[in-house]
């Protein structure tokens, strides 16, 4: 008889998180192995992630930085895991999206299923009719900045399972291999590009902005994706309150509103006569401004 694993993880499981992997594609992390590289060993290379996460012995490698140009000119930090790590992200994630998935906030549109950035998109478009103003909200730095203690109390919220608990606190922590192959620590922050990174953003925006919102400003919708937001306002007051109030909210949680990149922005049209500084902005890809009708 074999010894029982102290998690009980099927690997059926790991099985389905492979070819979710495989589906999705993607770079070779630190140790340079490819999807194809992995399959060449497919069978002992998915018993070793299950027997280790299963036992509680699987601590994963550190994540590959990569930067990609950002549309303003900057650079975006991405983190990319090697294929065994995502697998076992996916392993995660698909033990853990099922029961959080029905919590969250219909307004929030980033990675989740059945939801899309062309419906946040359209959803932003009908309330700029309805409503005068826009405060688009920008975050600091979000997957940079995000507290590690405050990010697993928010997990905690959603499952009591302790392999689940064990692994993401594991991934907050892996350090990061950088250009010259050096190895830095991470004290805060989730690595864009990993599997499991936008399903925590979403548990701890949820919590952090979402349900906050729905209890202290009932009446003014918003559009989040991820960690970009559009809040609608009837007047630019209310505007200039919420965005007092989201500013001091954030701070509890550790992070911080972009002072330059946050706007206020009046939706100007043919029925809107009047005029202010900012009456354009964008949203995930789209321009959103004044034009003859």
């Amino acid at each position: 008889m074999g010894v029982a694993k102290p998690f009980d993880i099927p690997k059926k499981l790991v099985w389905a998180a492979y070819l979710r992997v495989k589906q999705a594609g993607g770079a070779a992390g630190v140790d340079g192995q490819t999807i194809e590289g992995f399959e060449s060993d497919l069978k002992n290379n998915l018993y070793r992630i299950w027997n280790r996460m299963s036992s509680g012995t699987y601590f994963p490698p550190p994540v590959l930085r990569a930067e990609i140009p950002k549309r303003d000119g900057g650079k975006r930090a991405l983190g990319i895991p090697t294929v065994s790590d995502r697998i076992a992200q996916t392993v995660v994630k698909m033990a853990l999206e099922p029961s959080a998935e029905p919590t969250f906030h219909p307004d929030s549109y980033g990675y989740r299923p059945g939801k899309s950035a062309v419906e946040a998109v359209g959803r932003a478009r009908q309330r700029g009719w309805r409503y005068d103003w826009v405060l688009d909200l920008d975050i600091r730095a979000f997957f940079d900045s995000l507290d590690h203690e405050l990010l697993l109390r928010a997990v905690r919220r959603y499952t009591q399972s302790r392999w689940i608990l064990l692994y993401i606190e594991r991934w907050l922590k892996a350090p990061i291999q950088v250009g010259d192959g050096s190895i830095e620590a991470r004290a805060m922050g989730t690595p864009q590009g990993g599997v499991i990174s936008p399903l925590l953003a979403n548990m701890f925006l949820h919590l952090g902005f979402d349900t906050w919102m729905q209890r202290t400003h009932p009446a003014v919708p918003f559009e989040r994706y991820a960690d970009d937001v559009l809040v609608h306002c009837a007047t630019e007051r209310q505007a200039q309150a919420v965005l007092q109030d989201v500013k001091t909210r954030l701070l509890q949680w550790k992070l911080e509103v972009h002072p330059e990149k946050t706007k206020i922005i009046y939706c100007k049209d043919s029925n809107r006569p009047g005029t202010a500084a900012v009456e354009s902005f964008d949203f995930l890809g789209f321009t959103f401004r004044p034009r003859r009708a």
